[in-house]
């Protein structure tokens, strides 16, 4: 079955605004686990706008469900994820200006660096995911400096259907189902992940070499209307029912 990582950043983000204990999440990766989810995914910024220190150090304490540490490739995350040996590392690009990860990892770019930054988190016990778009050239790169997995990138595709360019989400899609074949041919296993909503989510979960789907904004956004348990259901009863 294909998993669902629930992502709980923008809990923080709420939290942060008034600078408040609440919401808490690691209650919400609690509700997450309840409600069905495979696994929790938290994204520690170097900017620390969203997830804290703290909220790593009660995750790693508190929760059950196996936990996926995204971070950026810099000697300081690299030590905080050695020191508590997450379930899974994802790299990801990050820069202080965006408000939301907007793109892929150039791995083919930075091939020697990033084989010697993901070393020791593998030699750790931590399996090690990198965040890329769909060039053959990314994910051949993956494959050579020692991943184990690879997170593609669904912004375009999912931004191309809230914009209703069909023909263009279409071929975003295409473009993301060849790319996890050749993945998979080359040993990676495949996840998928960003802007995924209730309506985008059916053909990619239809994808036959994907493992596992990371969802967050929307489903925190969704939890305002409908609470975070039935949020969470939804989406996965609309994973499970996608065509592969």
């Amino acid at each position: 079955m294909l998993r669902l990582g629930v992502n709980i950043d923008h809990v923080a983000t709420i939290r942060n605004a008034r600078g408040t204990p609440w919401p808490d999440p690691l209650r919400a990766a609690k509700l997450a686990e309840e409600a069905g989810a495979d696994g929790i995914t938290a994204h520690l910024r170097e900017d620390r706008r969203h997830i804290s220190d703290h909220d790593i150090d009660r995750l790693m304490a508190e929760l059950h469900l196996p936990l996926n540490l995204e971070m950026a490739a810099t000697p300081e995350m690299q030590a905080i994820a050695l020191r508590h040996r997450p379930h899974a590392v994802c790299i990801v690009p990050e820069k202080r200006e965006e408000r939301t990860t907007e793109g892929g990892l150039d791995v083919a770019g930075n091939e020697a660096f990033l084989a010697d930054f993901i070393a020791p988190l593998r030699n750790a016990g931590c399996r090690v995911s990198l965040f890329i778009g769909h060039e053959a050239r990314q994910i051949e790169a993956a494959a050579r400096i020692g991943a184990a997995v690879v997170e593609l990138h669904t912004g375009a595709y999912c931004d191309f259907d809230t914009e209703g360019r069909p023909a263009e989400r279409d071929l975003e899609l295409e473009a993301l189902r060849k790319a996890a074949a050749q993945a998979h041919l080359l040993g990676l296993e495949v996840h998928a992940g960003h802007g995924l909503t209730f309506d985008t989510v059916g053909p990619i979960a239809a994808i036959p070499e994907l493992r596992e789907l990371n969802i967050g904004h929307f489903l925190i956004a969704e939890s305002v209307f409908l609470g975070l348990g039935p949020a969470i259901r939804e989406m996965r009863s609309r994973m499970d029912v996608a065509p592969g």
